[in-house]
């Protein structure tokens, strides 16, 4: 699930995803972080979700999937649509 929050010239984007599916360690990964699993992992919430909020430009259009452990890649069903293999967000 995403959420966002608009700013002035920004928009704080929040990928969120359940406490335990799938399970371990899990990255997001995009253009907006070089591609780089480790850069943006998803944490604990007292909600009982794991999150992680990236600060994106108002009006970019960004890629991205989330990265499991066991090289396990998987898409966001609430991403605005898909570019090919990848989610994308659209801000």
């Amino acid at each position: 699930m995403l959420e966002r929050a608009l700013r002035k010239n920004s928009v704080k984007v929040t990928f969120v995803l359940p406490a335990d599916t799938p399970p371990a360690e899990v990255s997001v990964v995009g253009d907006f972080n070089g591609w780089r699993p480790g850069v943006h992992v998803v944490a604990p919430r007292k909600d009982g979700n794991r999150a992680v909020t990236v600060e994106l430009p108002k009006g970019s259009i960004h890629s991205f999937r989330y990265l499991g452990a066991g090289d396990h890649w998987f898409n966001d069903d609430t991403a605005d649509d898909q570019d090919g293999p990848n989610s994308r967000i659209h801000t």
